[in-house]
């Protein structure tokens, strides 16, 4: 079968390619933001006769990556077929020497999809762990149901401190709002937020769509404590949460989480609940399932040009060992 592989500068390629949404990390519109915001995206597409596939990577030093960000919950190929991505893995070789693709989820077999088609292809395919994803199935219970099964103290502090805030849930951008949440945010515990303007942007993309949910907490009129969600297809996806340091004895954190948590349930109704990436402990106290996310390195050991990389990786697997005998 004779496979035509394409590659475009242009993410308004993905407008016409039949693909299937999991989320907001698969919509054209996410990777065109992106792409906005960095040098080298580049959309590669395999097709014929009904067989597509199509990966958003970026061109980085010689190589290829995903086209994601830090606060991306997954990537994944676009609407493929076994056939057409091996294609494409195969043109990839042609046009470097090693392939990075991540954060890759396996739930819904993309990543073992991806490590076969790539070693079909050629390539040298190392599949590593590299993050985990919490997430909360909601199983038809009611908000109630879900709080009389979290850990006693965090239901102590919600019963003792939530009458010490005001809680305000909104389903569209507004500025004043956004502005709030940066005022907290660069009050709190949180690292300086990178590409700030990436989030903003999709905040107010996603406000526009209905599918924002923006959560800010005040004492005495004073905005404390914020959180960035979205719900879509049944899911809520927890993308930002923050909270001034210096508010942390009025635990509104806590009481924001409860109410944006009791928002989802029992108003939107959703089956999931996606904490998004990241080991932190407090996640395991709201969530109750782990999944993994994966790191593809694809290398043409072919290459000399590969031959660094793959000593890098060879080095991590083998260090373990040497430091377990």
């Amino acid at each position: 079968m004779n496979i035509a592989v394409s590659y475009h500068d242009t993410v308004p390629k993905l407008q016409g390619l039949s693909h299937d949404t999991h989320g907001p990390f698969d919509r054209p519109e996410w990777f065109d933001l992106l792409a906005r915001h960095c040098d080298g995206a580049v959309i590669v597409h395999a097709h014929h006769d009904g067989q597509e596939a199509a990966l958003a990577l970026t061109r980085k030093e010689g190589a290829w990556e995903s086209l994601a960000n830090w606060f991306t919950f997954t990537w994944r190929p676009l609407r493929y077929s076994p056939q057409a991505l091996q294609a494409l893995a195969r043109d990839l070789r042609r046009q470097a020497c090693r392939v990075t693709m991540a954060p890759v989820p396996d739930e819904d077999g993309s990543a073992s999809l991806l490590e076969n088609a790539f070693g079909q292809a050629g390539w040298l395919v190392f599949r590593e762990r590299c993050d985990e994803n919490h997430v909360l199935p909601v199983r038809h219970r009611t908000f109630a149901e879900y709080w009389a099964a979290r850990p006693g103290r965090m239901r102590t502090t919600l019963k003792r401190k939530a009458h010490k805030v005001d809680i305000e849930i909104l389903t569209r951008f507004d500025d004043a709002a956004w502005s709030a949440y940066q005022v907290i945010y660069a009050e709190s515990w949180k690292p300086h937020e990178e590409r700030a303007d990436i989030l903003e942007d999709f905040a107010r993309s996603e406000g526009a769509a209905g599918r924002l949910r923006l959560g800010i907490a005040r004492a005495d009129g004073v905005p404390i404590a914020a959180q960035f969600w979205t719900v879509e297809n049944s899911i809520a996806y927890i993308h930002k949460l923050a909270h001034a340091e210096g508010a942390r004895p009025l635990s509104a954190g806590t009481t924001l989480s409860a109410a944006l948590f009791a928002h989802a349930i029992d108003t939107d109704r959703v089956e999931l609940i996606d904490f998004g990436t990241g080991s932190d402990a407090y996640k395991r106290d709201w969530m109750e399932q782990v999944r993994p996310r994966y790191r593809l390195t694809c290398l043409d050991w072919r290459k000399p040009r590969a031959w660094p990389d793959l000593a890098k990786v060879l080095f991590r697997r083998l260090a373990p060992r040497k430091s377990a005998s």
